[in-house]
């Protein structure tokens, strides 16, 4: 029998080559999805880890790149194994290209990733038939100022947050909405986060959990020492900032998704506002955000009757 040719369909493959476990799903993706004819992508500082057959990258089955940057370009999708951690990754390659992204959790919560590691045949089989859907999800843009300069630019698709540098003090910021000062905060930081990143650093501070076709963006201090520190919600089209207030002991760091990261000093002003463009995740199915909920977080529902009751009363 001879080999499956290339195609015009390419897939990237973007794996969290410290974990065993995802290295083999990796390679039996691999070896999935080229026998269906399936063109892979794998980027060069992967492919070494996971072992590919020499044979698959001779015959032009396997792609392997040396540059991130336009590495899911003409791909139809970049499927991703690992956790949460490795699908931020992959939201840095696949949002210059628009890729839809699809996670396979081999994580701890993995609430980015759409399917367990126990599905890969059924996920690899929704992918060959291209039986998936994908979803716009909210990005961040964010910009840090210092002394009326831009000093550096960034997205994030989870959250901004400004941090307080030193743990042994507070950080004073004073926060803004829509360019009106609303609170000074002597805090451990500011979250500020999109819908998709509300069920992570923003949900671990105390902000609302926030359904993901809700269009809004979260605004959470850490630890606030003031009697007006609530978690905000407001108007997707609002711009957020966070001043640094000046002083010797006011230096800060700003994370992006807990990726990237800027040191903050003090007088810098970090705004957030809603990013261009948007990340596409794929989902293989329509399960309503409520069920995700339950099932990431093992939400405790025993008791609920609410559709048989329904279901008695000839409502459904």
């Amino acid at each position: 029998m001879t080999d499956p040719a290339p195609s015009d369909r390419r897939v990237l493959v973007l794996t969290h080559t410290g974990r065993d476990a995802a290295c083999d799903v990796a390679r039996a993706s691999v070896v999935g999805l080229t026998g269906q004819g399936i063109t892979v992508r794998v980027p060069a500082v992967e492919a070494g880890d996971l072992g590919l057959d020499p044979a698959l990258v001779a015959s032009s089955m396997v792609e392997v790149v040396e540059h991130l940057d336009d590495a899911g370009a003409g791909c139809e999708l970049a499927l991703v194994i690992g956790g949460d951690g490795t699908i931020l990754r992959a939201a840095e390659i696949a949002l210059p290209t628009g890729t839809p992204i699809l996670g396979v959790n081999l994580g701890h919560v993995g609430f980015l990733a759409e399917a367990e590691h126990d599905h890969v045949a059924a996920t690899l089989e929704a992918i060959v038939s291209r039986s998936y859907v994908a979803e716009d999800r909210m990005t961040l843009d964010v910009r840090v100022y210092h002394e009326g300069a831009l000093v550096r630019s960034t997205f994030a698709l989870n959250e901004a947050s400004v941090e307080k540098a030193s743990r042994e003090r507070m950080l004073e910021v004073v926060a803004e909405v829509d360019g009106r000062p609303l609170s000074r905060w002597g805090c451990d930081g500011v979250v500020c986060a999109t819908p998709t990143g509300s069920t992570a650093y923003n949900f671990s501070a105390g902000g609302p959990v926030v359904w993901p076709d809700v269009d809004a963006l979260l605004m959470v201090p850490i630890s606030a020492h003031a009697l007006f520190a609530r978690p905000l919600v407001v108007s997707p089209d609002s711009v957020l900032a966070v001043e640094v207030l000046p002083g010797p002991q006011s230096a800060g760091v700003l994370w992006a998704d807990g990726r990237r990261a800027v040191e903050l000093p003090p007088g810098a002003r970090i705004e957030v506002r809603r990013g261009p463009h948007p990340v596409r995740l794929v989902r293989l199915h329509e399960a309503p955000f409520t069920d995700r909920l339950v099932a990431k977080f093992g939400l405790p529902v025993e008791g609920w009757r609410g559709r048989a009751e329904r279901l008695q009363r000839g409502e459904l």
